[in-house]
């Protein structure tokens, strides 16, 4: 019997030992967000959704990626969206890189389908994610992140967002340039309840990582913490749990980013796109 009770103490020992463990960190004061974070991702229950590799081939990208918006090939700007899996001349891949083109045309294309409904002067690309985020009690924590080189040139409106499957708002800008050289991280709770951190970033046609963490804060809520470069620049506490987001890359032209737009080709280039989150069951 004390054989089988040692056995026994020895087996739970090193349960014991990593829950209070755990506790400790827990209420380890100092424990910054950013050790939160790091934790959260170095934990058994942390998986990997799309790894930094989705654009190493067009059989890579296709399985995580679609061509153009969730909802077709328009939006709020003058730039169409063109791509498929037969056309690459404005969304293609070249080592590690996916890079969309914007070209202005100089036929009538009519208007775009969606409000304000402009005037189509642009063939451009925008991808979306096949996989959703949705922050519930499952899946509590998210990391959505990317390496950017965007253009500044008035009429270009390159972004990396998160916006809702079902509705809109919800709405998350990780990255949005609007003409000039100041990133906007935007999140609409409601058309009117908007939060905006506004960042300017030297030489934003140089590679820049732009992330969001995600994280469930209470039955209805969310913090999404907002970085550049792995600086926390802002977070925005919105009412998005329960809420599927597409995950979209694209290269809109003019509306909010100003007109005229450039005569010349435009280009956005992305790399390293990682998306990951808890598993908490």
């Amino acid at each position: 019997m004390k054989t089988l009770t040692g056995l026994l103490m020895a087996l739970a020992s090193p349960l014991l030992f990593a829950c209070q463990k755990q506790v400790a960190i827990e209420q380890t004061p100092g424990f910054t967000l950013h050790d939160q974070q790091q934790a959260a991702v170095a934990a058994d229950t942390w998986e990997t959704v799309i790894d930094n590799t989705s654009f190493a081939s067009y059989t890579a990208f296709e399985a995580n990626w679609n061509y153009l918006y969730p909802w077709g090939s328009d939006h709020n700007g003058t730039a169409r969206m063109y791509g498929s899996p037969t056309d690459h001349n404005h969304i293609y891949l070249n080592n590690g890189v996916l890079t969309i083109k914007a070209t202005r045309i100089t036929w009538n294309e009519g208007n775009s389908s969606s409000d304000p409904y402009l005037p189509i002067r642009y063939h451009s690309g925008a991808v979306n994610t096949k996989e959703h985020i949705v922050v519930n009690d499952q899946f509590p924590n998210w990391e959505v992140k990317g390496d950017f080189q965007v253009p500044v040139v008035t009429g270009s409106w390159p972004a990396f967002w998160l916006t809702g499957v079902n509705s809109w708002p919800p709405e998350s800008d990780i990255m949005e340039f609007k003409g000039n050289a100041t990133n906007w991280q935007n999140t609409f709770r409601t058309p009117s309840d908007v939060s905006s951190t506004l960042t300017t970033v030297a030489s934003p046609g140089n590679w820049h990582t732009y992330r969001a963490w995600i994280t469930k804060v209470s039955a209805t809520n969310v913090d999404i913490h907002y970085y550049i470069d792995g600086v926390w620049k802002a977070v925005h506490n919105a009412n998005f749990v329960g809420k599927p987001l597409y995950v979209i890359i694209n290269m809109q032209m003019e509306g909010s980013s100003g007109s005229p737009g450039p005569s010349a080709d435009t280009y956005l280039n992305a790399r390293n796109i990682y998306i990951g989150r808890t598993r908490a069951y």
